[in-house]
């Protein structure tokens, strides 16, 4: 696969399918790159360019000693858009922890060359409960989860993905090798990335990056979502970002990519279509 160099000279690996208007896929906490895989495929087949690559410390990129700060890798987004040479006409789909990069880059990078944005299950605006935010998750719960990924890391993601992918939301499950392979690839990660980057998408307020969305955009999320709950994320940006669309996905978990990826491929085709 190939690689770039970031301007503070991080690795990162990429991968890209198709030729066409460019669709950029950020992915989530903490996989890699390849939880795109399928999106990727469906993009090329119907004339679109898909770019995805791993951030960095996940994946194959660099285990970096520092940057896990969302100006950071919105910059790291901005490098991997001038390397592979997509910045004109550009759709940007972020997953989970990386819809963050989307709204940090429409502010910090005035959204150049961005003319989509697509926010999947995304932890934007503001995942932290304060008296201001009542819909938010606890610190408490923050805390218990950086106690348990430092008392013992692997076993920590064992339980954490079964509300990753709904474990006893859906009745016809994701398949044990899925899991599997969130697993094996979260263990591909740096430890203290791993840590750093949970602690920049549990504690970055992006409330005031909501006014930089000033292209269309669309919101996917499911209502059964344990792990960015709904309420304080999805239905805040449809209810803040003007003319913003939200799609709900019903009884659905985080992992929508790997839920419903048939529909979730055709629910962003049709909102390209439409640029």
């Amino acid at each position: 696969m190939p690689n770039l160099t970031t301007r503070d000279g991080t690795r990162l690996r990429y991968k890209e399918l198709g030729q066409g208007r460019p669709v950029i896929l950020i992915h989530g906490w903490p996989l890699s790159a390849d939880s795109w895989d399928p999106i990727m495929m469906k993009l090329a087949d119907n004339g679109y360019r898909a770019i995805a690559y791993d951030r960095r410390g996940f994946g194959r990129s660099d285990h970096a000693p520092s940057g896990y700060d969302y100006d950071t890798f919105s910059d790291d987004l901005a490098d991997v858009m001038k390397e592979t040479g997509a910045t004109e006409n550009v759709a940007l789909v972020g997953f989970s922890m990386g819809g963050g990069e989307i709204a940090r880059y429409m502010s910090r990078h005035s959204g150049k060359g961005v003319t989509q944005a697509v926010l999947v299950s995304s932890v934007v605006p503001y995942m932290l409960k304060t008296d201001d935010n009542p819909d938010g998750v606890p610190q408490s719960t923050f805390d218990e989860m950086t106690e348990g990924m430092k008392t013992n890391f692997r076993h920590f993601f064992t339980g954490f993905f079964k509300d990753f992918y709904g474990d006893g939301v859906l009745r016809d499950k994701v398949y044990d090798e899925e899991k599997h392979w969130a697993w094996t690839t979260t263990m591909m990660a740096s430890q203290y990335a791993t840590l750093q980057s949970a602690a920049a998408f549990a504690t970055t307020d992006f409330r005031p990056d909501l006014s930089s969305f000033n292209v269309p955009t669309l919101v996917i999320h499911g209502t059964k979502d344990e792990t960015v709950p709904i309420d304080a994320t999805g239905r805040q940006v449809a209810e803040k970002v003007p003319g913003a669309r939200l799609i709900e996905y019903d009884g659905e978990p985080h992992a929508v990519f790997a839920t419903q990826t048939e529909r979730l491929g055709d629910d962003l085709l049709d909102f390209l279509g439409r640029n």
